[in-house]
């Protein structure tokens, strides 16, 4: 099924709603109509009884290169925090709290808010050619959409604060190296691995996916008893699903389970 829009393309098979970041010609750099676009697919993607399972990529030789300079400058209006508080953060916020799954495969460059929406998804995928750069200090900025969270984190307070001010770039390799991402791929095979990754997160238990996701975010603030409780209330939830108890009867039968997300 295809879309109408006019940044971004959209295609939902197999369960798996398929976001393609579509300025090819500007390395997929982020205009505020485009993340409107983004935005309104993404809530598409929660509410559709169809979508099991998102997939983020980019059109072209570059996955995103950030946001596109030229929108701030020809504006004489736009003020930066409001592009971050209108664009950004509702992206960052809808990738972390939607109930299923979300991969990216970065098929290239990846630079500034571009490289932090590759960390914030769930699993990130990215081409053997890639490289990420937080090129925020290059233009004296802070790292924004969620890096400033993420990074720390992930990788500690001095290598993420090494990537934020020298704002060097770093392969994909490195990336995965440091836990930023989960896996390179040879660029040939980026888009059908990624492809094959989202249909087979697709066919799990997708409702018990979105409590596992609930949980590890709430475990970035919650103290061990805190989470420990919280796991404990949503494995009830979990246990009180259709899927849970297909996923015992496919056991005690020994048979493969047949999950509906339900």
């Amino acid at each position: 099924m295809i879309y109408d829009y006019q940044f971004i393309k959209v295609r939902i098979e197999k369960g798996v709603f398929k976001l393609t970041l579509n300025r090819p010609e500007q390395l997929n750099s982020i205009i505020m109509p485009m993340a409107e676009e983004i935005q309104r697919a993404l809530d598409d993607a929660n509410t559709h009884p169809n979508v099991r399972a998102l997939l983020i990529t980019g059109e072209g030789k570059g996955f995103c290169a950030g946001q596109d300079l030229k929108e701030v400058l020809d504006s004489q209006d736009l003020k930066i925090d409001e592009i971050v508080r209108s664009t950004y953060n509702p992206i960052v916020t809808k990738i972390r709290e939607i109930p299923k799954p979300v991969i990216c495969a970065v098929n290239g460059v990846a630079a500034g808010a571009g490289a932090s929406l590759a960390f914030v998804c769930d699993v990130t995928l990215a081409a053997q050619s890639t490289n990420f750069i937080l090129a925020f200090s290059k233009i004296s900025l802070i790292p924004d959409s969620g890096a400033t969270y993420f990074l720390p984190r992930i990788l500690g307070m001095q290598k993420a604060m090494a990537l934020a001010m020298l704002a060097e770039p770093f392969s994909a390799n490195k990336a995965v190296e440091m836990g930023l991402i989960y896996q390179v791929v040879p660029d040939n095979e980026l888009i059908e691995k990624s492809e094959l990754l989202a249909i087979r997160l697709a066919t799990l238990p997708t409702r018990a996916l979105g409590l596992c996701k609930k949980a590890f975010n709430a475990s970035w603030g919650n103290s061990l008893d805190d989470q420990l409780e919280m796991e404990a209330y949503l494995q009830a939830e979990a246990a009180l699903s259709a899927d849970h108890r297909e996923g015992v009867m496919a056991f005690l039968e020994k048979r493969n389970p047949h999950f509906t997300g339900l």
